[in-house]
């Protein structure tokens, strides 16, 4: 099978990882792909925004599917693009894709459908949002309503905060995504994030993780993009997960299909479990960052025929194998992240941690100056530590971590010490 992958972060190199095992994949394409990546598929200059140009590179190189990995190329169409040239994708029709787009749109679909998510009201303008807070008073919670790269809402524990938050997103602060903005109940309980493989028709589990979203030790800071994950989940035994699936994800995926909007690729639940049961938090409609570099290494079976099932609409509904061990994903970020991180600095040493047993790099912000691997975003690295507890897989992670010759990197100590909250 011909791939062409799209996409440049830690969660694309960590599916080029999965997918390159795949005895069914013969080319391997990447655009734009980054310096890890580039190891494992041939790097090929494409934009996502080009639709043309990766329908044109698509014929030439016979590619009989594409992954589309970052949630922006999907809400834009991508997909669409692709399947009006009878070209497989896997990944979501822009109609499908809303469900991330808009949280205000996936809000009224767990309405329409009875799915259990946290009381919200949706605002187009500051002071109507404020006059709502000030009558449901805070903690609460204040979204953007568009896509803001994970770090558009803020969990407000005070007036002044919820407030400011209001004022920022109505300001600019995430461009055409806080034009609306959503004022949210504060869910209490264990958050989790939840994926599943759908066709269309059918969904069946993929994993869960549990992510790290604040930016340092204890969950102090801004919400970021996510600084670490862990999986497996303890809490997420069978009987929680079949829960999920009956309550949430097979209803959105009925629903979805009622609607004329039928959901293909993955779906990724944003849940807390509360003592009512598990309730949606928000959808996104992509593998999870770093939630995808803790649940790949688990999984004990080819990736690529699951991948291209969904797009055919073919999924089978056995459930997947992921192994019983753990997974501990650290992020390594550039100092000054999320508001100003420092680009340019060289990374020395992952050579010598690629080379240790039960640890896994994926390279997120990187590009090469030579032979020198340089920093280049801010979310920069992710490395995971495979073990039989979780005790063992974080102990790996953070050996590794301290190997790495980068002075100016920055990663959270507590990375699957205690739950995240």
């Amino acid at each position: 099978m011909n791939v062409l992958l799209l996409g440049a972060g830690g969660r694309e190199h960590a599916l080029a990882q999965a997918l390159r095992k795949s005895p069914t994949l013969h080319r391997f394409f990447v655009a734009p792909g980054n310096p890890g990546i580039e190891k494992l598929a041939k790097s090929v200059a494409l934009v996502s925004e080009d639709h043309e140009a990766i329908i044109a590179f698509c014929r030439r190189q016979t590619i009989d599917l594409v992954i589309i990995g970052p949630e922006a190329p999907l809400v834009e169409g991508l997909a669409d693009s692709l399947a009006a040239e009878e070209i497989k994708a896997f990944g979501p029709s822009e109609d499908a894709a809303l469900l991330e787009g808009s949280k205000g749109f996936a809000k009224k679909i767990c309405e329409i459908f009875s799915i259990p998510t946290a009381a919200y009201a949706r605002f187009t303008d500051a002071e109507a949002a404020k006059a709502h807070l000030h009558e449901k008073g805070v903690p609460i919670v204040v979204k953007a309503d568009g896509l803001a790269a994970g770090k558009g809402v803020v969990v407000a524990e005070t007036m002044p905060e919820a407030e400011a938050a209001i004022d920022a997103m109505f300001a600019g602060q995430f461009g055409d995504a806080g034009n609306v903005v959503l004022l949210e109940e504060k869910l209490m309980g264990e958050e989790v994030s939840f994926f599943a493989l759908c066709d269309g028709k059918r969904a069946v589990e993929f994993g869960s993780a549990q992510g790290y979203k604040r930016l340092g030790a204890g969950d102090t800071g801004p919400n970021t993009g996510g600084m670490g994950a862990y999986s497996p989940v303890p809490f997420m035994d069978a009987a929680m997960n079949e829960r999920v699936m009956s309550e949430i994800v097979r209803p959105l995926v009925a629903g979805m299909a009622e609607l004329d909007r039928p959901f293909v690729g993955v779906l990724f639940v944003g849940l807390m479990i509360t003592a009512q049961g598990p309730k949606v938090i928000e959808f996104n409609v992509r593998f999870g960052d770093p939630e995808t570099q803790a649940i790949l290494p688990r999984l004990e079976q080819d990736l690529l025929p699951l991948l291209k099932a969904c797009a055919e609409e073919s999924l089978p509904e056995a459930p997947l194998f992921l192994s019983d061990q753990s997974a501990v994903t650290i992020v390594l970020a550039a100092k000054g992240y999320p508001e100003n991180p420092q680009k340019g600095s060289e990374i020395r040493g992952l050579e010598k941690i690629e080379a240790m047993e039960g640890v896994i790099v994926t390279q997120a912000g990187t590009k090469r100056d030579g032979q020198k691997l340089l920093a280049d975003g801010g979310r920069v690295l992710n490395i995971t530590g495979i073990g039989a507890s979780l005790e063992e897989a974080r102990a790996k992670a953070y050996a590794a971590i301290d190997a790495i010759d980068w002075p100016e990197g920055y990663c959270r100590r507590d990375i699957g010490a205690k739950p995240a909250k």
